[in-house]
């Protein structure tokens, strides 16, 4: 595939060398020419120094053939216009904008781009963690508003039915492991201690499921 990154900082910088580990044509877009040094030493792929708006650098760079371009710069004004021409002006099949400030994510809605918000995970990540709560996140969506959790039941749920302890959450069983063997989840399940739960659920629904596993609250 022939990618374009408009943005090198950091971020820009570590997924252009990513796509280009990978095998992917990779273009860098920075306006600022010592912005590449952020790049790793190792990266062979094409670098257009230049003003990241204007049309001349955006084809030179290629956008016309692109088949994908991530918008990372640290301006989200910026990363929406280009996501915004990228996709209605020279129609690039798939298109990524990066949010910087979470309080311009209804910016970036009301064009309809796919949207990755760093600040938004980042916090949301780090709150989880700092919980040392049960179930661990393997797998986020979106910005984080929806994930899959990994939980191994604990004594608490011994004997409980899955239904009734998901019932009133915001969580949805995914699939369910006992002695290495996974199966989709019934609605009738008993749960034994060491059972591997994985739920699809938000932040309020897993807070839901950590408060039981502690044998507080929840239907019996």
């Amino acid at each position: 595939m022939f990618l374009i990154v408009v943005g090198c900082g950091r971020v820009g910088a570590e997924l252009a060398f990513r796509l280009y580990q990978r095998g992917h044509q990779v273009a860098v877009i920075d306006q600022i020419g010592s912005s590449f040094a952020n790049l790793d030493p190792e990266y062979r792929g094409r670098t257009i120094e230049g003003e990241v708006l204007s049309h001349d650098v955006l084809t030179r760079a290629g956008i016309e053939e692109a088949d994908g371009l991530a918008a990372a710069t640290n301006s989200d004004s910026v990363n929406a216009v280009v996501g915004h021409m990228a996709r209605e002006v020279y129609h690039v099949p798939n298109v990524v904008v990066r949010n910087y400030d979470p309080r311009w994510l209804p910016m970036h809605e009301a064009f309809g781009l796919q949207v990755v918000s760093s600040t938004a995970w980042g916090a949301q990540r780090i709150e989880e963690l700092l919980y040392q709560p049960i179930g661990r996140a393997v797998f986020s969506a979106g910005n984080g508003e929806v994930e899959i959790y990994e939980l191994v039941a604990p004594e608490a749920w011994r004997d409980r039915n899955l239904a009734d302890l998901l019932a009133g959450t915001e969580a949805i069983p995914v699939a369910f492991t006992r002695a290495g063997r996974s199966v989709l989840p019934s609605r009738e399940l008993v749960l034994e201690p060491g059972d591997i739960v994985h739920v699809s659920a938000t932040l309020s629904g897993i807070e839901a499921l950590r408060e039981r596993a502690g044998g507080t609250g929840g239907p019996r």
